[in-house]
């Protein structure tokens, strides 16, 4: 029987271990588990995290195997490799491939009730990979898609407008990657169309501000890698919010990568659109209203990620 107030992550590198920190003190959980194939990483990772337990809400932070995520609720998958000088794209998955079906195998075999949630780049194919090697139904294998994209393009759109960002509803869809979508056609702040919006605050040129703004959140990750080597708050906090609406059954709509079968136009490849997330994973898919621009960039983004699944 799955415990929801006790998640397992697989993978304890810089995103693994962030978002081992995050849900520890978000007080969502009564036990958190570590584990990976360094584990001695894995180890003191949980022992840093757990020092601090007479500060925040009770959780025990603890590494342990894979006999010990037979009850747990939520699974993150956070494991993976990196690209080699050299190495191909396709390479790279292959390698992500075999890393993930020695994982599988043996979470598999001791708990099938769980969530799984998929966080390793590319993390549309991988949720992919996720789905087929699992052998679990499509609603229980998400991955975090587009929630951190998606939380970009509004903190940035907020800060050009000047208005709180959680009050900027719009989209980032499709690959967590150069092919994503951003969906300006149902954009507003908070009820109040877009281009109004933006005409009202002084911006002469919405079209070219927000097609920038696009720009700036698909290169994000590049930046940041640059800057610093890694990404890992952000996509932390993402995780943060999935695992909210997992466990609270929410039924919050959020873009996570999941697989398409019908909605517009999309079938068998997962990538990020919106879906309604509870206790039992995604529920549903959105059919928003897209422009045809949109659609079609959706529809390419979508064979881009076939093309590298098959290959």
């Amino acid at each position: 029987m799955a415990d929801m107030r006790k998640c397992g992550i697989i993978g304890t590198g810089n995103v693994g271990a962030a978002s081992a920190y995050t849900l520890a003190v978000s007080g969502l959980f009564s036990e958190v588990l570590l584990l990976d194939a360094d584990m001695h990483r894995a180890e003191g990772e949980a022992a840093d995290i757990a020092h601090g337990a007479a500060l925040r809400r009770p959780c025990r932070v603890h590494a342990g195997g894979y006999a010990d995520f037979a009850d747990c609720g939520l699974v993150i998958l956070a494991a993976g490799t990196n690209q080699r000088p050299g190495e191909t794209r396709e390479a790279l998955l292959g390698r992500n491939r075999a890393i993930l079906q020695s994982i599988l195998e043996q979470l598999t075999a001791v708990n099938r009730d769980a969530v799984l949630l998929v966080v390793s780049n590319p993390v549309d194919v991988l949720t992919g990979y996720t789905l087929e090697l699992s052998g679990f139904p499509a609603e229980r294998v998400i991955g975090s898609g587009t929630v951190l994209d998606t939380a970009r393009i509004k903190c940035l759109l907020g800060e050009k407008l000047g208005v709180d960002s959680r009050n900027v509803h719009a989209f980032m869809l499709g690959e967590h990657g150069d092919s994503e979508v951003a969906v300006w056609s149902s954009a507003n702040i908070s009820g109040a169309d877009l281009d109004d919006f933006c005409l009202a605050a002084g911006i002469d040129d919405p079209e070219s501000m927000l097609a920038s703004l696009a720009r700036e959140v698909t290169h994000a990750a590049y930046d940041i890698i640059e800057r610093k080597g890694a990404t890992c708050y952000g996509i932390a906090m993402a995780v943060r919010r999935i695992a909210e609406a997992i466990i609270r059954d929410e039924h919050a709509v959020l873009p996570v990568s999941t697989l398409a079968r019908g909605a517009y136009g999309i079938e068998g490849v997962c990538l990020g659109l919106p879906a309604v997330v509870g206790r039992s994973g995604v529920s549903q898919v959105l059919d928003l209203p897209l422009s045809r621009d949109e659609t079609e960039r959706l529809l390419a983004s979508a064979h881009k990620l076939k093309t590298l699944m098959e290959g």
